[in-house]
């Protein structure tokens, strides 16, 4: 809290609200008082000016295109650090010393299986059913075959506990759907393999195939750049589901439901079917961009501007770099990282979107990278949401740890009839 005061004046009377200043100088007027001290309510459509909490999680400044991990800067853990370490860091505060990670990632392991009644459920559904609708399901289900996570007041053994069933059990879910609908039996978790090198194997192991440590390593670095990112739709879903109380994985499937959306956690699926559009149209990248510019034209160039970041997006710039390696490592000629590359270019150096601050985001080439890898569209959002799980826990945690936890209940300004007299129905 700040000595700071912000002065409010309403029809003739000043009222005075705190200001809060965050650890990075951020600033916020606290208006908790404000409908008590004044009767109205801030209207801000999209919460675009709104903060919903104080969080010690994330940090993000997108004015300089700053992205840090409890205080950990995304470069620097993309380079050093891998994906289980990176979960343990957002939701203990902490990176993991050598005895804690090699515990958490046998605990990993020892929940890389399903119940049995859970994979009968999932053989239920149709094999052309979209995975977010299947893992969303799943995830829901966790909470019928382990009840003791019904409970409104969790342990923190059984908060770390769902940590780990979430991690370990999302990957288990999605590989053993996916398998199915190839028409593959599933295989075993392989506990010898990192997080991303097992659900590589977990995914496309035939006969004794191995995983390639280079591009398990690019997509772990994948997976540590979506982590989190601050209160965005599905973290802040999350969040509002976990503040009515609902249990884990009722407010984890609430996030994958948010996820899905093509302005969030589809972006990068709209990306690859833009590319394929351009392809099938000839390739011609150039014509597209000024399909882009005219506001006659319903086309829009996916993957570039983000809501948050106004200069650069500090994530694109790490993703490119693993999406050329991957490329190498596999030895693929595709030609949409041509059309990427080449609208990229032309997008940078063109007035339009460098006055509009439209560059690529994070979304731009991971579609590239999951196609290399061989994973079809439909699950490029279930890979995002993957990578993200770790931070929903780390928020969820943190709210539902926090002592001044109130229920989510945001106000309105009505704007609809006023009252009215009710007609019987011969009278209409």
């Amino acid at each position: 809290m700040s000595d700071d005061v912000v002065k409010l004046e309403v029809k003739g009377k000043t009222y005075e609200f705190p200001v809060v200043t965050g650890t990075e100088n951020e600033k916020a007027i606290d208006i908790s008082g404000l409908r008590a001290k004044t009767g109205y309510v801030t209207l801000d459509h999209g919460f675009v000016n709104t903060g919903s909490c104080c969080s010690e999680v994330t940090y993000l400044n997108g004015e300089k295109g700053v992205l840090r991990y409890r205080g950990y800067p995304i470069e620097q853990l993309a380079e050093k650090s891998n994906f289980t370490e990176v979960a343990w860091l957002l939701n203990y505060k902490e990176l993991p010393s050598q005895d804690q990670l090699k515990q958490f990632e046998k605990e990993l392991a020892q929940f890389s299986t399903l119940p049995e009644g859970l994979t009968r459920l999932l053989d239920q559904f149709p094999k052309n059913s979209h995975p977010m609708a299947v893992i969303s399901s799943g995830l829901t289900a966790l909470s019928a075959f382990y009840p003791e996570f019904l409970s409104s007041d969790p342990s923190e053994e059984l908060r770390h506990r769902a940590l780990v069933q979430g991690m370990a059990q999302l990957k288990m879910m999605m590989t053993h759907f996916y398998r199915r609908t190839q028409g593959l039996d599933p295989v075993k978790s392989n506990q010898d393999l990192s997080y991303s090198a097992d659900f590589l194997h977990l995914m496309f192991s035939k006969n004794g195939t191995e995983v390639d440590a280079e591009v398990a390593k690019a997509l772990d670095v994948l997976l540590i750049l979506h982590a989190d990112h601050e209160q965005n739709c599905s973290t802040s879903t999350v969040r509002v589901v976990g503040s009515g109380q609902a249990n884990v994985f009722a407010s984890l499937s609430a996030g994958v439901n948010a996820l899905w959306g093509p302005s969030h956690g589809g972006a990068n699926q709209a990306v690859l079917e833009m590319l394929e559009q351009i392809q099938e149209n000839g390739g011609d990248y150039k014509k597209f961009i000024g399909k882009a510019k005219d506001k006659q034209d319903s086309f829009r160039l996916m993957g570039f501007g983000h809501r948050v970041y106004k200069n650069f997006d500090p994530r694109a710039k790490i993703i490119k770099k693993s999406c050329d390696i991957i490329l190498a490592k596999l030895g693929i000629q595709d030609p949409l990282l041509d059309i990427a590359k080449g609208l990229e270019e032309e997008a940078l150096k063109d007035s339009y979107f460098v006055e509009r601050n439209l560059y690529p985001n994070v979304d731009f080439y991971s579609g590239v990278i999951y196609k290399a890898l061989g994973i079809p569209t439909n699950m490029f959002t279930p890979m995002f949401a993957l990578g993200r799980m770790p931070g929903w826990m780390g928020q969820w945690q943190e709210l539902r740890t926090a002592p001044s936890m109130k229920i989510s209940r945001p106000r309105q300004v009505y704007t609809g009839e006023n009252e009215r007299k009710y007609t019987d129905i011969s009278g209409r």
